[in-house]
């Protein structure tokens, strides 16, 4: 047995060459390569997937963050609250728009976005929440729904690690007035590129996102406002509508991985996200917390077990963030996942025996 990584997207894409270059062939013979009928038909296809009415595809995740913002018309001046515990895009896609990002603490259990600290954190300014499906977990939509009805704001869903998760049996990215997604290569559901989508099932959302990412236009050379050249390609279009009809089963190969890292690790040293009843995740990724992750991610190397870190620094004490003026001390449930976390392999292709010496390492740590 080899060295076992984090991530390994050579299987997959071995088992599905032929039928993504049959697939880019048909692009090539078009000269379909920006926009055109191969993102669309991926679009309709993922729409029927989701349960939405409409889906749009933008060249990656972060441009949909973006975009869903400006749809919204969230701009300088307004506060969008979001988990400090996230990828860095969730964020970038409010400072994108010339709003801030307002972060709130995780759950110490599930490590989504803890909802009774989003009334606090709630002001004259606050536009929307965006609630981040994280690692492939659905969070709590019915709880944070209910408090941006009430106080009358947008739910945008972050569902770029989530592609088929579901909430209480339902596909996630139907509960917001948008959803956003990320196609990056090594997602649940990754282009052969760059890419991006949202689900909508608000016609006048779908009107203007297809506007902005194409330059703030509907009729060729004629511009309403000033817009993108956010489109998404046809090969990656025409690769992610090959990849969609795989998703369910790739899907379903992590949750039999997941199920036995949860009910084979034994080790006292290890804490996992916690999964509430009403969630059924992919997980994207697999994450756990011990008291010395560096020690941890050695015994792995050590044992050829590639580990990672996702993420190590929590939004609100990035740099690029510090004139925000959060303080380390300000989300403790954040700042500890963040200090303590690591990535175990998981990815479809991972064979049965690589599973069980994963179990074994981590036992014997």
């Amino acid at each position: 047995m080899g060295k076992i990584n984090c991530l390994d997207l050579k299987g997959q894409h071995d088992q599905i060459k032929k039928e993504i270059f049959e697939a880019f062939e048909k692009v090539y013979e078009k000269t379909a390569f920006s926009g055109g009928p191969f993102v669309e038909e991926f679009e309709k296809s993922f729409a029927s997937y989701t349960g939405s009415t409409y889906a749009v595809g933008v060249s990656n995740g972060t441009i949909a963050l973006h975009l869903a913002m400006l749809t919204l018309g969230i701009g300088a001046g307004d506060e969008v609250i979001i988990p400090a515990n996230t990828f860095i895009a969730t964020a970038w896609g409010v400072s994108h728009a010339g709003a801030t990002p307002v972060f709130v603490d995780c759950n110490a259990d599930t490590w989504e976005i803890d909802t009774t600290k989003i009334e606090a954190a709630i002001t004259s300014k606050t536009k929307a929440v965006i609630g981040v499906h994280l690692y492939g977990q659905p969070f709590d939509v019915e709880a944070l729904k209910l408090i941006c009805d009430k106080h009358k704001i947008y739910l945008v869903e972050d569902a770029a690690q989530a592609q088929g998760a579901r909430y209480k049996g339902k596909t996630v990215g139907v509960f917001g007035e948008l959803a956003c997604y990320s196609f990056y290569p090594g997602k649940n559901l990754g282009a052969c590129g760059e890419a991006g989508g949202l689900t909508t099932n608000n016609e006048s959302c779908l009107k203007h996102l297809q506007s902005l990412r194409n330059h703030g236009s509907t009729v060729r050379y004629y511009h309403d406002e000033i817009g993108y050249n956010y489109r998404m390609g046809g090969l990656e279009g025409a690769s992610l509508s090959v990849k969609l009809k795989y998703l369910e089963g790739w899907n379903n190969r992590r949750r039999e991985i997941a199920k036995r890292y949860q009910t084979e690790i034994k080790n006292q040293k290890i804490k996992m996200q916690s999964k509430p009843d009403w969630s059924d995740g992919i997980y994207h990724l697999f994450v756990v917390t011990t008291e010395n992750k560096e020690a941890l991610v050695k015994h792995l190397a050590d044992n050829d077990i590639n580990a990672a870190y996702h993420y190590p620094v929590p939004c609100h004490l990035q740099k690029a963030y510090a004139h925000l003026n959060y303080k380390i001390g300000t989300f403790p449930n954040s700042e500890y996942l963040a200090a303590h976390c690591v990535s175990l392999p998981m990815y479809a292709e991972l064979k049965d025996e690589e599973v069980s010496k994963v179990i074994e390492v981590v036992n014997k740590f």
